[in-house]
């Protein structure tokens, strides 16, 4: 995998290979803005102040729009570095949905689409079916309804569906060809099963309402090894069953989304128009509502699948200014985000949106919160230091937003239709 070590390079790569980068947008530093935090945001301060331990990552993307309310990006970073590897979790779900869904829009086949019963069978004795799902509406488990528990609560088995369904060798390539080249997807999540396994895929069935075959796929498998070429490392102990091993854990057969990429792929998911073609995602704007709509709902808001709210409230997945106790969001705040949360790592990837004060703008972070720098110990600072960090930096963040000057208002009714009522109507 290649590494690119500069930080000011690695951006400048992104935005003239990926985006369609206007005269107007720029790259900054973080630094300058993130050093007047005072103690009004204390966890935010602290970990600043020592940032090598926590491994710190951040890109913030400020948005101008022109007159036409297009969107012109300038980029800020801090600890920018994607050659150093942090484990992504659950943030890899977010492009194997996008996935599925260019999967589903290239397939044109009559009948079949994101609503279509999906029937997961399996082809071994380790591998699980799929046919039943009492959470959505028909009973049946599909792509949306996968698509809806992963982006609403991080669903795992939801996620690994859609793995089964793509496959290694269609994740991967296509992740590549959409200049996402520290992006790496090759195992299925809180599974455990070994490299050769992962490298297996389930049949997979897509049946009409009568329960007549509309598309099969058999088992598939590939010979393609997608590892980690740097074959990383993390934590200077961990867990393995009951022991302690005193030494590092390998992460090279390990999923792999660089912080750039994480970005990119929300960037893309907002804003399609600043990318090339060939580097969007292939959505129909169907399933791109659909996507739009779930990233931004919470919890207590979807009827199916139907959440308990004291389990998931509001801010079960809004780290980025709402990380933390259980707590309602305003109602004129919408986040599209994804996050994710192992190893220590805590990630979330944000376009945060203010219709009533008209301001919008991204926020994609890791902190890496193992004082120990023990792995699988369960004693990581996630709610003493990593879920406060993310809260303040975006509380931080969108007080700045709310002060400075923007020559034109955004137009966000877009969002505010895509968004509207809060509640799920079926």
């Amino acid at each position: 995998m290649q590494k690119i070590l500069l930080p000011l390079l690695l951006l400048n790569l992104l935005l003239s290979a990926n985006a369609k980068a206007t005269a107007e947008t720029q790259l900054q530093l973080l630094q300058p803005l993130l050093s007047q935090v005072t103690n009004q945001h204390p966890i935010l301060q602290q970990v600043l102040a020592n940032a090598e331990p926590y491994r710190l990552q951040i890109i913030y993307t400020r948005i101008d729009r022109d007159t036409d309310n297009r969107p012109n990006l300038t980029y800020y970073q801090f600890g920018l570095d994607d050659s150093r590897y942090f484990y992504p979790a659950s943030t890899v779900k977010l492009p194997i949905a996008l996935l599925a869904l260019e999967w589903l829009a290239e397939q044109n086949i009559v009948g079949l689409n994101a609503d279509t019963t999906m029937l997961t069978d399996a082809a071994t004795d380790w591998q699980t079916a799929q046919a039943t799902d009492p959470t959505s509406a028909s009973g049946f488990p599909s792509i949306t309804q996968y698509i809806k528990k992963v982006l609403l609560v991080s669903d795992n088995d939801g996620s690994n569906r859609l793995y089964e369904l793509l496959g290694q060798d269609f994740i991967n390539q296509r992740l590549a060809a959409k200049g996402l080249n520290h992006s790496l997807i090759n195992h299925r999540l809180s599974v455990p099963l070994t490299a050769e396994q992962n490298r297996q895929f389930n049949p997979v069935r897509f049946i009409d309402t009568k329960g007549k075959p509309i598309l099969a796929l058999p088992e598939r498998s590939t010979n393609q090894h997608y590892i980690n070429a740097d074959k990383p490392t993390l934590g200077k102990a961990y867990i393995k069953g009951t022991e302690l091993v005193n030494s590092p854990m390998d992460f090279t057969d390990k999923n792999r989304l660089s912080l750039t990429d994480f970005d990119g792929v929300i960037k893309r998911v907002i804003f399609p128009q600043l990318f090339s073609e060939q580097q969007r995602f292939n959505l129909t704007p169907k399933d791109r509502t659909l996507l739009l709509r779930y990233m931004a709902m919470l919890p207590p808001d979807s009827v199916n699948p139907l959440y308990d709210a004291k389990q998931y409230p509001d801010n079960y997945s809004k780290f980025l200014l709402f990380g933390g106790k259980a707590q309602q969001i305003p109602p004129h705040i919408r986040i599209f985000n994804k996050t994710g949360w192992a190893y220590g790592h805590i990630i979330d990837g944000a376009y945060i949106v203010d219709l009533q004060q008209q301001i919008e703008f991204f926020v994609t972070a890791v902190i890496y919160a193992n004082e120990n720098d023990t792995l699988n110990d369960d004693l990581y600072q996630t709610n003493e230091v990593a879920l406060p960090f993310l809260r303040q930096l975006g509380e931080y963040l969108y007080q700045h937003e709310l002060q400075r000057p923007r020559q034109h208002k955004p137009d966000l009714s877009e969002i505010s239709r895509i968004t509207a009522s809060g509640a799920e109507v079926e």
